[in-house]
């Protein structure tokens, strides 16, 4: 199949009504695609959705909490009904940055609500949204992950955190060996430290980090797959 030009994908981003996730967005539809904005909370991601389509830009906002199966039952039943296609996945929901706690002493509740959201959110993602991506002659899934789930680097503290983004990436690998030959490219991308209610004051500029998403969601069919990256540049696992 050939490979759509951008200005007839469509993508969907979760988490995607603040920070990284809302840039995402405008990034993509700046590139003239049409973008479908998850968010947990109906009315703030319609409030977010506002003020791109205020611009011009093609943004779908749709309620999805990526911890509730029947939510991603819902939102693949509208995308399937309105769109009839899906061409680009960037999971990016993520919740729990831990710095309180140390891995010996964490409470296994909070470290359980964020694999439910950053681990299996993703992974519920791409196991029901997996039907539109076969169909698209350019499908490509990006986990929003961080160099914080880097086994190479890691050290202590942010146990949830860390073994939840360390378990993402094995998740990419997975899902990037099984979907080979398919077109479909899989691959994790660290935005960096980035200024927003999670990273907190001091890191880079929103865009800069959601740029390097936006590079992997427009990967040529010869891009690479089953990588962790950032800026582009290949990170170590």
């Amino acid at each position: 199949m050939k490979e759509r030009d951008q200005a007839n994908r469509m993508a969907l981003v979760t988490g995607a009504n603040r920070g990284i996730g809302l840039e995402v967005v405008r990034q993509l539809t700046k590139r003239g695609m049409r973008v479908i904005l998850g968010a947990r909370d109906r009315a703030k991601g319609e409030r977010a959705a506002h003020t791109l389509v205020q611009e011009g830009l093609a943004v779908f906002p749709y309620q999805l909490d990526v911890s509730d199966q029947a939510s991603i039952e819902r939102l693949y039943a509208d995308v399937t009904a309105d769109f009839g296609q899906l061409d680009i996945l960037i999971n990016n929901a993520a919740i729990v940055y831990d710095t309180w706690q140390q891995g010996m002493t964490a409470d296994l509740d909070v470290v359980h609500t964020a694999l439910e959201t950053n681990l299996f959110g993703a992974w519920r993602m791409c196991r029901t949204f997996l039907p539109l991506l076969r169909q698209s002659s350019a499908g490509r899934i990006v986990n929003v992950s961080s160099e914080g789930g880097s086994l190479a680097s890691m050290g202590g503290g942010t146990p949830a955190y860390s073994v939840s983004k360390a378990s993402l990436n094995a998740l990419t690998r997975i899902l990037a060996a099984e979907l080979a030959g398919t077109g479909i490219l899989v691959n994790a991308v660290c935005p960096g430290w980035v200024a927003t209610d999670m990273g907190g004051a001091g890191g880079r500029p929103v865009a800069q980090g959601a740029a390097g998403i936006v590079w992997a969601a427009t990967l040529p069919a010869s891009g690479p797959t089953g990588g962790f990256f950032r800026d582009g540049k290949p990170l170590r696992w």
